[in-house]
């Protein structure tokens, strides 16, 4: 099967600083992607990514932040 996401399978993976410590709600993202920021369910890793832009995480970053969006 041929990759359709270049690069994501030797990307380095980190869980957000926001996952739950007991290994529930594990949210995980990867550095170095040229444009993109791939976000995963680190319960399930063999699940294609989410790939938002750069633009898009960063706009998603700033909402929470700002507590712009519900929980």
């Amino acid at each position: 099967m041929p990759d359709c996401q270049p690069g994501l399978n030797a990307a380095v993976w980190r869980k957000s600083s926001y996952s739950n410590p007991d290994g529930g709600q594990c949210v995980e993202v990867a550095d170095g992607i040229q444009g993109q920021v791939p976000v995963r369910d680190s319960k399930r890793p063999t699940y294609t990514p989410l790939t938002p832009s750069i633009h898009a995480w960063q706009a998603l970053v700033r909402a929470i932040r700002l507590g712009r969006l519900e929980p």
